[in-house]
């Protein structure tokens, strides 16, 4: 499931806020190059199959919009086969080569909300656009980067708390 994680995040933050705007990553070239690593082709239909499910998957934590017909629509070609081997079962997914990827980030996606409940959330920066899998013991992170976000909104809170001590 980790490496599956990974192609779930990744496709959740592939449209993240630059200087304000919303950039796309799931075109082109940018598309193709996030997607090889996870044994996508970057076609243009694949593409435009992982844009929906990430657009669906966002709305769905973000908001908790109602969105399994339209997940239950991507998935609907999908089917698991077993392969039995000495080593145990092992389950390949089949599905048309263009709606792989979105199969294995719905998978993943249900994976992740089933076995760590809450803990797939956006970033609590209201002005990023990127999400976050909670591996912490207490479940209590907040921000897809501390580095980046974190000590942004803690500086932020920082300087309220100085101007509101100042205007006393």
């Amino acid at each position: 499931m980790v490496r599956d994680e990974e192609l779930l995040l990744a496709v959740l933050n592939s449209a993240p806020i630059d200087d304000g705007v919303r950039t796309e990553g799931l075109r082109g070239t940018a598309g193709r190059d996030l997607v090889a690593p996870f044994g996508g082709s970057g076609t243009r239909e694949e593409l435009a199959t992982l844009r929906r499910v990430r657009d669906l998957l966002q709305a769905q934590i973000r908001d908790g919009a109602e969105v399994h017909r339209e997940l239950g629509a991507v998935m609907s070609g999908a089917t698991l086969k077993p392969d039995v081997t000495p080593e145990g079962i092992t389950w390949e997914l089949q599905t048309p080569a263009d709606e792989r990827l979105a199969a294995r980030v719905v998978m993943a996606w249900s994976d992740v909300t089933r076995e760590l409940p809450g803990r797939l959330r956006a970033c609590a920066n209201t002005e990023c656009n990127l999400f976050l899998i909670d591996h912490s013991r207490p479940g209590t992170a907040r921000w897809c980067s501390m580095a980046t976000c974190g000590n942004r909104m803690k500086a932020r809170s920082h300087a309220q708390r100085q101007r509101a001590a100042s205007s006393r």
